[in-house]
């Protein structure tokens, strides 16, 4: 089997009337057929797989009104990782060539 990575960046977001399709769907509803049991050997052979680079924590100032839409946008994950991934996004479109 082929693992194929991809940043959360490059996944097309989810459109409003799949995700309430989704919401909708019961736990009897989904289809696991293809997904096969994971047994003793999955486990045994299972590696942690750290997200790399790693943090760091540290002090930052920032203002106010920065901070608030920061922490009103964030939605499905804290505001510090959405200033992360925003600094992040900046970092990748802004390395020379």
């Amino acid at each position: 089997m082929t693992t194929i990575r991809k940043h959360k960046d490059e996944i097309p977001r989810m459109s409003e009337q799949r995700a309430k399709e989704i919401e909708a769907m019961s736990d009897e509803d989904i289809d696991f057929s293809d997904i096969s049991e994971l047994d003793e050997d999955f486990f045994n052979n299972a590696k942690l797989v750290e997200r790399k680079p790693r943090t760091e924590a540290i002090s930052i100032r920032i203002d106010t009104d920065v901070l608030q839409w920061f922490k009103q946008h964030a939605k499905n994950k804290g505001y510090q990782t959405l200033i992360n991934d925003v600094l992040r996004t900046y970092v990748r479109h802004s390395k020379e060539p």
